[in-house]
């Protein structure tokens, strides 16, 4: 791995681990409050879901040499938010560990991998330019808010394009930190550091947390971030085995439950900054990213709540922005060859179109977010429209 090392692979790991701290983390810590949890069993969630990110990165991206980049459920944390309140925290934590043996069961047995083969590949591409675009455009709309820290990001990451290409993210950074300094938007504090001590709670079962929190957190898990987590790695090119992924991250979240974790998956959003151009020209040597990306969730995770409150204090425009530069690369790509190709050809220009407005919309049905709907609806066009040309075709 020494060899393989780079700087830019390195630094798109600990990207990838910012945007995940200084964005989704807020819902996590909104889900503790919502529910009540005391600081202790909300540093141990932290821990938990970090720790899990952490060694699940690290292990599978060594083991296939592929950047694997996890995090924890963002929607899975969004549904918590209106639901753990209603249940004692022990169902709520016995409910974590149904959902994670369901899933890991899913992913070890192959179901999971045959059901995303059967959506048509011009789909799940839209899907991925989809989810992507939103990202892309957070850093024009940043110019609105805070035109110094988005304006800084942009120009220096063009610059650095064209003269250091493979630190363009790096140098994007800094300027962005420096123009949020200079424009006194950057609160980063720490009063302490200790240590994250892990709180072990024993699972306690019923059937309406089985039904208010195990079920939707599966569907939303599976639906919402594995399969584009598995569309973002097939569309860089890599053959991702589902059942090594998907079982892996279902084990990880069964074994973690007790401590907090709600679900570990496979990350969509921060795994395109890892796995395109921008962290190494080299296909074969961007799993350093995923090694990265997994050391850096388990120092953090190690120190719980200590180090979430120095990302916390990052101003969110300056996370926007470095976070649509670092994806431009992986945007271009799922463009490029998936959703024009898609487009190009007659039979699924429609089916794809749909896909990737449904996505892009970022709308949430049911505590369930777009990516999912996105394939809801794309598969039913095809569906639709591919019985209509059958049925004209029989009748000619």
């Amino acid at each position: 791995m020494l060899r393989d090392a780079s700087l830019s692979a390195v630094l798109a790991g600990f990207v990838a681990v910012v945007v995940s701290y200084s964005g989704t983390l807020v819902i996590v810590l909104a889900a503790a409050s919502a529910g009540h949890l005391d600081p202790a069993r909300t540093t141990s969630w932290v821990w938990a879901i970090s720790l899990g990110s952490g060694l699940t990165c690290i292990g599978l991206s060594l083991r296939t040499r592929m950047p694997v980049i996890t995090a924890w459920s963002t929607p899975g944390a969004a549904l918590l938010v209106t639901s753990l309140g209603a249940y004692p925290y022990a169902e709520a934590v016995g409910a974590f560990l149904i959902s994670g043996a369901v899933i890991a069961l899913i992913g070890l047995t192959g179901v999971f991998g045959w059901l995303m083969r059967q959506v048509p590949a011009a789909v799940v591409s839209a899907m991925l330019a989809g989810i992507l675009f939103g990202f892309g455009t957070h850093v024009f709309t940043s110019l609105k808010t805070a035109p110094v820290i988005a304006g800084s990001v942009l120009l220096a990451y063009l610059l650095a394009k064209r003269l250091l290409p493979r630190y363009a993210v790096l140098v994007a950074l800094a300027a962005g930190v420096a123009g949020s300094a200079a424009t006194s938007r950057l609160h980063v504090r720490l009063h302490t550091v200790e240590l994250a001590r892990p709180v072990l709670t024993a699972p306690e079962f019923s059937l309406a947390s089985l039904v208010g929190i195990a079920v939707p957190l599966i569907v939303a898990t599976l639906a919402s971030q594995n399969a584009p987590g598995m569309a973002v790695l097939s569309a860089s090119g890599y053959r991702p085995g589902d059942r090594l992924l998907i079982g892996t991250t279902g084990v990880a979240s069964t074994v973690l439950a007790p401590f907090g974790s709600h679900a570990v998956n496979l990350a969509a959003i921060t795994a395109a900054i890892c796995t395109g151009p921008e962290a190494h020209p080299d296909p074969r040597r961007r799993y350093v990213a995923g090694v990265s990306c997994g050391a850096c969730y388990v120092l953090i995770g190690a120190f719980g709540s200590t180090l979430v409150a120095f990302f916390a204090g990052l101003p969110g425009e300056l996370v926007a922005a470095v976070a649509g530069v670092a994806l431009f690369g992986a945007l271009a790509g799922a463009l490029a060859g998936g959703l024009t190709g898609a487009v190009k050809e007659e039979k699924d220009r429609e089916a794809a179109l749909i896909t990737f407005l449904a996505t892009a919309s970022g709308v949430t049905l049911f505590g369930i977010g777009s990516a999912f709907w996105g394939l809801v609806f794309g598969v039913a066009a095809h569906l639709v429209l591919s019985g209509r040309r059958r049925g004209r075709t029989a009748g000619a």
